[in-house]
């Protein structure tokens, strides 16, 4: 866990900036830890159910820029926004959401992270059944991935079919939902292909439980002390990131809800109603489909911009709308997730 510091007792010297300010503040400039924060409890829960499969594994922990457990390393990177109630709200003004923000969502990503950990500590990966259940590490790790929704090769824990992404995160992502307390992977996973996989971590994690782990080592990867680059240029980079590019042809679409014929000229104009119900809309569909809302804003934003283009107006009531909305743009998502023109990047 991360050191003491000397400057966690005093009030941070930048919490009362706007945001505009804040961008311009150094990451290594807000001298965070994660003693006295909400992280603590959080990893402490996740310690205890390691305790209680009797794996002698205790990862160490220190903030940086994003979730991460390098290579060979037996701890993991949590992000700097979950330090202080202050940067997780630039965190959603910049990016609308907060990954990790409650503590379910935390727990969650948590586990994920101490399954990457723990294959480190003990060199799981080398095993020759582990590469037969889940393939090999040395697989290129892609920028980007096209999910499959339906498999049922693979365990669902984080969103976003994360573990169809690389070998090494379907081991993660089986461990979590091995070690989540009340999982009931054996009722729930009966039947898929992915069983498999949990029936081999339950069998592998049996056989390293009361173990010293063989690698030890406290290393860190960036840090926050030494990240030098403004808040600003971090959410710049994120943003481009996962402000993917999205598609060009809304029209029709957006013709089969609303409508310009004059016998409507009356109606709330589509671009307005996008833009009130725009928060409500992009929420709904994250939680459908595991899409990071930025992404989602991104298409709301191309449709709001399109439909005045087109002085389009509501046809149907507001309630009806939103609900055809909503699903429009979830199905529209989700053929991109099909076709694999719309890529998850990692």
């Amino acid at each position: 866990m991360a050191a003491d510091n000397p400057h966690r007792s005093s009030v941070a010297w930048w919490a009362e900036l706007t945001d505009e300010e804040l961008l311009q503040v150094r990451m290594c400039d807000l001298h965070l830890s994660i003693e006295g924060t909400p992280l603590e409890s959080r990893i402490a829960t996740v310690q205890g159910e390691l305790s209680s499969r009797n794996l002698q594994f205790q990862p160490h922990y220190w903030l940086s820029d994003e979730w991460f457990c390098a290579d060979g390393i037996p701890g993991i990177a949590i992000p700097f926004y979950l330090a202080h109630p202050r940067l997780e709200r630039l965190e959603r003004s910049q990016l609308l959401e907060v990954e990790g923000g409650d503590e379910g969502w935390c727990l969650k990503i948590l586990r994920h992270e101490v399954g990457h950990a723990i294959e480190n500590a003990f060199r799981l990966r080398l095993r020759k059944e582990r590469k037969k259940v889940f393939g090999k590490t040395s697989e290129p790790y892609p920028e980007y991935y096209s999910p499959k929704p339906y498999s049922k090769s693979f365990v669902l824990h984080l969103d976003a079919w994360y573990a169809q992404s690389h070998p090494d995160e379907d081991f993660a992502e089986t461990f979590a939902v091995w070690i989540t307390p009340n999982s009931q992977w054996r009722e729930r996973y009966q039947g898929w292909p992915a069983l498999r996989k949990l029936q081999y971590m339950e069998r592998l994690m049996h056989e390293i439980a009361g173990s010293t782990p063989p690698v030890q080592n406290k290393k860190v990867v960036d840090p926050l002390s030494a990240l030098p680059k403004t808040l600003g240029q971090h959410y710049a980079e994120r943003k481009a990131k996962y402000g993917r590019e999205t598609p060009s042809f809304y029209d029709k679409d957006l013709r089969t809800l609303f409508s310009d014929a004059p016998e409507f000229a009356r109606s709330q104009l589509a671009s307005a109603f996008i833009r009130r119900k725009r928060r409500h809309i992009r929420a709904l569909v994250s939680r459908w489909t595991g899409t990071y809302q930025y992404t989602i804003d991104r298409v709301l934003e191309a449709m709001m911009v399109r439909a005045s283009q087109l002085g389009l107006r509501l046809v149907l009531g507001e309630d009806d709308t939103l609900k055809q909305f909503a699903v429009l743009v979830t199905v529209q998502t989700m053929n991109y997730l099909h076709s694999g023109r719309h890529r998850v990047a990692l």
